[in-house]
Order: structure tokens, then sequence, then C-alpha cells
């Protein structure tokens, strides 16, 4: 029986009494390309935290790839890009090329060391993400757009099994955004790499994602837009005008 990548069961999180998450239970597995929507204030972030083990549920459980807490063999399959960045002091002495290829140490063994080997890895990404131009840059010279394509290139160096992405294209521009799901698509169908995106973007998820996770403290749907859309729950819910707009699966 194949492990669920991720696993919670009536996962629930306090914030000085008031309730971020309410008994949340769903199983993500292999291969799936999950949009984690609800309105600002609903949980997203926390409960991304919580599954990475950075916030202690309040009650219930959640495992990642079969473990609770994550095992530390674990982390080289996750790569995670956090909703918000702390700026980079502009006189921190980290270029490009270094930060992205910090993504590769995970994945060796001791001494862990950048090598020549890795710079095939390296030139990969920075043209899949159109920043080769900025390779040899200071980190905090770069505008914030150009920091967030950085760590996102950190994110996928290393070819993580499963990637979790909280708001990753808001400092992106179209042409980078629409080439940036274009890469996401190919993880997921060509290398099976399973996926959460969490967008604030409802209206645009069903284009990219095979699944909807839609919570607001509580887990309001969870399921692939084609059950989203046939749902008399999720029409009362959204409205009958909105929700075949949602699932993106009619013309």
């Amino acid at each position: 029986m194949q492990v669920a990548i991720v696993s919670a069961d009536n996962l629930s999180f306090k914030y000085n009494a008031s309730d971020v998450l309410c008994d949340i239970s769903f199983s993500v597995k292999a291969g799936d390309y999950i949009g984690l929507v609800g309105p600002n204030g609903s949980g997203k972030t926390t409960l991304i935290r919580t599954i990475l083990g950075l916030s202690q549920p309040t009650k219930g459980r959640v495992s990642l790839f079969g473990h609770s807490p994550l095992d530390f063999g674990d982390w080289q399959k996750v790569g995670y890009l956090p909703q918000k960045i702390t700026a980079f002091n502009q006189f921190f002495p980290a270029r490009v090329k270094e930060i992205i290829s910090l993504g590769l140490l995970a994945g060796k063994r001791f001494p862990r060391r950048i090598d020549k080997s890795d710079d095939e890895k390296l030139n990969h990404i920075l043209s899949l993400l159109d920043i080769q131009d900025i390779r040899d840059s200071l980190i905090g010279e770069l505008s914030g757009g150009q920091q967030q394509r950085v760590l996102l290139a950190r994110a996928l160096i290393n070819e993580p099994e499963f990637l979790i992405l909280d708001e990753p294209t808001t400092a992106l521009d179209p042409e980078t955004r629409d080439k940036f799901f274009n890469t996401l698509r190919e993880l997921n169908t060509q290398h099976r790499v399973t996926i959460i995106i969490v967008t604030h973007d409802i209206a645009d998820i069903g284009k990219y994602a095979a699944k909807l996770l839609y919570i607001d403290k509580r887990l309001i749907f969870f399921g692939s837009f084609e059950d989203f859309c046939s749902s008399a729950d999720m029409a009362s819910y959204f409205g009958e005008f909105a929700q075949p707009l949602i699932c993106h699966r009619h013309s």
C-alpha cells in the first residue's frame, strides 16, 4: 500500500484561543497537483506550516511521507517557498548562483559541498526562470521580484518529490508567471512531482491544478475540479454561476 505524501486527521490549530484551523482531514497522494485556496485569514499558510512541522497542531495529527514529526531524511524530498521573504541586506555577500546552489546541499552526503558537477543543474534552473543575467549579482541588490525568482529556483533545483509553494507568483511578471506554471505542469505530469500551490486566486487555479483544496478554517471542499463543478453543495456555497468559472472545465 502506497504511503500518502500528506495525511491530516482532524487537524486543529488555535492562536490566542481563536480557531485558525478546525477538524481538517484530507490525504495527498503521490502525483497530486493541488490548489490550496481560501479567503484571507482562512488558515492556508498555517496549514502549510503545520504540514511541514513548523507549527504544532492543537489537536489532531498530520504526517508527511508517513512520518510525524517529519523524519530528517525526508527533508531532501521537499521543496518549500514560504509566502513572505525577508528582505536581504543589500550588503549581504552572497551571489545568486550561491543562494540557488544551497538547495542542492540537502541531497548530498557529508561533507556537503557544491562542485563543478552541479553546474548543469544550476544553468538549467537559471534558464528556466530567466535569471541567467543576474547569476553573479549580489542577492541584496535585486528587486523583490528577482529575489522571488531566485528563491523559486532554490526550491526547484534539487528536483524535490514534493513541492509546496505559498503564493509563489505574486512578484512575477505575466510572461514569467506563464513559464513558471508550464514548468510546474511538466514537473507534475512528466516527473510525478507532488505539488501544493497556495493561492488566493480561485478564478485561475483551475487552469493548472488537478484538485482543489478549499478551506475557510474548516474544510469546505477537497477533490477534483470535475467533482467540484458537479457538487450541489458547492453550487450553493459559491453560486451556480461562479461554480463553472472556478472549475475551468467548460467552454
